[in-house]
């Protein structure tokens, strides 16, 4: 606080941390250097691939839900942080370990390693009362050096911006009679490639991007696999040996899965694609007033900020979104509230607007955990927050090119990836598409 700048601790090196971290060394002027909180030893998070799953080699849980072929289903020329695009020499559908290399590229470009603490566990964030703090606000971080040591350490801030991700605790939806099943039982977490599963026969429970693309490997080494799911039936043409099935409802005492029609199903592997829980073991969740819930946590003002502590930022918890341009928004939104570019309203008004929405939502059908699916509200929010925070806003193509490719994804999955873009200007572009 001497030099009068804040001090702002980021927890977390994958995208959205990194994206912080850019940010903030960019507003010079407000903001001292950040430091960045990074529990293991490289930077990319999620993106770092860990072939083990369970324990990595040291012990530790392993976080990364990468598989060993994942390619993006995002195309490249939407992916990539607005300010730092992938190299034009790769495809538009690029395989994880590129996505790794491009997040180490934007951290040696905006030289942000140096501010990074690797090896380094935050075991408490609390908000302490005083003067100097930011609206007489600071934050009292806890860390733990995991590497050695094991020391403690506690260093104070003026803001905490969580980039911790959320793709590592994985949801398992209360299905009756679960523990009857007497095959294996996983989640896509836990998923690294099909051989394994070679002459078995697999259910995979949810139709989400995972369940289409793991559904889709299976299918080439074993069948019959099935995709077991709630939702309107796939547009698409599917492979040979992969089918589709209404939602399981129950497990029978025999083993059996009961599906929605009434059919019964004895697959070898119940596999669960369905998605990851909000975890923040270092926040107290009764102190700060915070309700989490599995696909919820709230009250955040625009899905960011925590209403009554509002240099509390929680970055990237929306769903069915564009990552890393959402992450290049809303880092930059919340640090326009800091360094006082936008002034936020009262926490009573604050309240009232998450209020609104989420009431509107549940009125318009929409169901609690899917209230912070955004999908294609995803860029006029983003829009809105370039608006409020005097940023400027992504390019009209980014919209239309990611809409595009959702299609052509639901119309054509088999085939969809090895189409390739070509961004033409900030409002056109073109795609060719390679379909055999």
């Amino acid at each position: 606080m001497r030099s009068g700048k804040l001090r702002v601790a980021v927890i977390g090196a994958g995208a959205a941390g990194l994206c912080a971290a850019r940010h903030i060394l960019a507003r010079g002027g407000s903001f001292s250097p950040p430091t960045v909180f990074e529990l293991s030893e490289r930077v990319g998070g999620t993106w770092v691939y860990e072939e083990r799953v369970g324990k990595d080699q040291r012990g530790r849980t392993v976080h990364s839900s990468m598989y060993r072929d994942l390619r993006t289903n995002i195309p490249k020329e939407v992916m990539a942080f607005p300010d730092f695009p992938f190299e034009k020499r790769l495809p538009s559908f690029v395989h994880h370990s590129e996505v790794r290399r491009y997040l180490e590229q934007y951290c040696q470009h905006y030289r942000l390693r140096e501010h990074i603490q690797f090896g380094t566990s935050v075991e408490s964030v609390k908000p302490v009362a005083t003067e100097k703090g930011w609206r007489g606000l600071a934050w009292d971080v806890t860390t733990s050096d995991v590497t050695g040591t094991k020391e403690t350490t506690t260093e104070r801030f003026d803001a905490v911006m969580v980039c911790n991700g959320h793709f590592f605790d994985p949801y398992i939806p209360p299905i009756p009679g679960l523990e009857n099943f007497k095959g294996t039982l996983m989640h896509s977490h836990d998923y690294r490639c099909p051989e394994p599963f070679a002459g078995q026969s697999v259910l995979l429970l949810g139709a989400g991007l995972s369940g289409l693309d793991i559904a889709q490997e299976l299918s080439a080494v074993t069948s019959p696999v099935t995709l077991s799911h709630s939702q309107a039936p796939l547009r698409s043409l599917l492979p040979r040996g992969m089918l589709e099935a209404p939602g399981v409802q129950r497990v029978l005492g025999d083993g059996a899965l009961e599906l929605g029609d009434g059919s019964l199903v004895r697959p070898d592997v119940f596999m669960f694609c369905t998605g990851y829980k909000f975890t923040f073991p270092f926040l107290e969740p009764g102190e700060l007033g915070l309700q989490l819930r599995s696909h919820m946590v709230s009250p955040l003002y625009k899905h960011l900020l925590h209403t009554a502590f509002p240099s509390l930022s929680i970055v990237g918890l929306c769903r069915a979104i564009c990552p890393f341009p959402h992450f290049h928004c809303q880092t930059q939104f919340a640090l326009s509230v800091l360094d006082g570019s936008f002034t936020l309203p009262s926490r009573e008004q604050m309240d009232r607007e998450v209020d609104t929405e989420i009431r509107r939502l549940l009125d318009s059908g929409v169901p609690l955990r899917h209230v912070l699916k955004l999908d294609a509200e995803q860029w006029d929010y983003n829009d809105q927050l370039a608006a409020l925070g005097n940023f400027p806003a992504l390019p009209p193509y980014w919209r239309s090119l990611y809409q595009a490719n959702k299609e052509f994804r639901a119309t054509d999955l088999l085939n969809y990836k090895r189409y390739n873009y070509q961004v033409l200007s900030d409002t056109d572009w073109s795609v060719e598409r390679h379909p055999h």
